[in-house]
C-alpha cells in the first residue's frame, strides 16, 4: 500500500497540466466572463500554465519542445476530423481556425506532458526496443490511418496486431520509492488508453467538444473509442521514446568526446 501511494503521488504530479485543463473546462462551464469567450479563455490558461511550469522548473525546455510538437500534430488531426464531421466545437471564439479552437491542440499536448513527466519521475527504462525504422513506420501508419480510414479500409486492428508483434518482448521498467518494477509495454498502452477514455468522458461532459450523438444530450463516449485512444497513445509514446533515445545518444557522444579531450 505504501508503494501504491508513492506510485499514485508521482502519477498525480505528472498530471499537473491535464488536471489544469480539466479544471479550466469545468470552471468555464459554470463561470461566464462577458469580455472573453470560453474557448479563448481556456487557450489563455493553457499558455500561461506552460509558461509557469517551465519558469517554476516543473517542466524542462526539452519537454516543452515535445509538447509543442504534439500541439501541432493534434491540431492537424482536429482540423481534419472536424472537417469530416467526426465531432464539433459548437461555441464561438476569436482564436478558432476552420471551426477548431486553438486550445484543442493542448489536449493532445497534455498527453505528451504526462508522458514526459512520468518518464522523468519514475525513471523509465525500456528493454528489447525494436529497430528505429520499424518504430517510425508503425507510428506514421497509425497516425495517417486516422485520416485515411474515411476513404479506404480502416487498418486499426491490423496496426494493433503489428504493435503487439513488434513490442512483444519490450518491457518498461519504472522505479517507485527506490524499488524497480516492470510491465509489458503493450499493457501500459492499454492502461493509458483506458484512462484517457475516462478523461474524454469528463471533457465532453464539460463541453470540450461534442460527438454527433451528444448534441441534444450528453451521453457516455462509446467504449470502442478506447481503441482510438490506444492507437494515439502508441504514437505519443513512440515519439517521446524516440526523442528520449536520440537525446541519450547525443549525450553519450558528447560525453565520449569530452573524455577524449580530457585524456589528450
Amino acid at each position: 500500500m505504501k508503494q501504491l501511494f508513492y506510485f499514485g503521488l508521482e502519477q498525480a504530479k505528472s498530471c499537473i497540466f491535464p488536471v489544469i485543463i480539466f479544471l479550466s473546462l469545468a470552471l468555464t462551464k459554470v463561470i461566464d466572463l462577458p469580455f472573453i469567450s470560453r474557448y479563448d479563455l481556456i487557450l489563455l490558461i493553457c499558455v500561461l500554465t506552460q509558461i509557469l511550469m517551465v519558469t517554476l522548473k516543473f517542466e524542462t525546455w526539452d519537454e516543452l519542445k515535445v509538447i509543442g510538437v504534439f500541439h501541432l500534430i493534434g491540431l492537424a488531426l482536429e482540423l481534419y476530423k472536424v472537417h469530416m464531421g467526426s465531432w464539433n466545437y459548437p461555441e464561438d471564439a476569436v482564436m478558432k481556425l476552420f471551426g477548431v479552437p486553438l486550445y484543442s491542440g493542448f489536449m493532445y499536448a497534455s498527453v505528451a506532458s504526462y508522458m514526459c513527466q512520468v518518464w522523468r519521475r519514475l525513471d523509465l527504462k525500456l528493454t528489447n526496443w525494436p529497430a528505429t525504422w520499424m518504430v517510425v513506420v508503425l507510428s506514421a501508419a497509425i497516425y495517417f490511418n486516422f485520416f485515411t480510414h474515411h476513404f479506404i479500409y480502416d487498418f486499426r486492428w491490423v496496426l494493433k496486431f503489428m504493435t503487439l508483434l513488434i513490442f512483444f518482448k519490450t518491457f518498461v521498467y519504472f522505479t517507485v520509492n527506490k524499488r524497480t518494477y516492470r510491465m509489458p509495454l503493450s499493457l501500459s498502452f492499454v492502461l493509458i488508453g483506458f484512462f484517457i477514455w475516462i478523461a474524454e468522458n469528463i471533457a465532453t461532459f464539460f463541453g470540450a467538444w461534442q460527438y454527433p450523438n451528444q448534441q441534444q444530450q450528453w451521453q457516455i463516449v462509446h467504449f470502442g473509442k478506447i481503441s482510438s485512444w490506444l492507437l494515439l497513445v502508441i504514437v505519443s509514446f513512440l515519439i517521446v521514446a524516440m526523442l528520449k533515445h536520440l537525446k541519450e545518444s547525443r549525450t553519450q557522444v558528447n560525453s565520449k568526446k569530452h573524455n577524449e579531450l580530457s585524456i589528450k
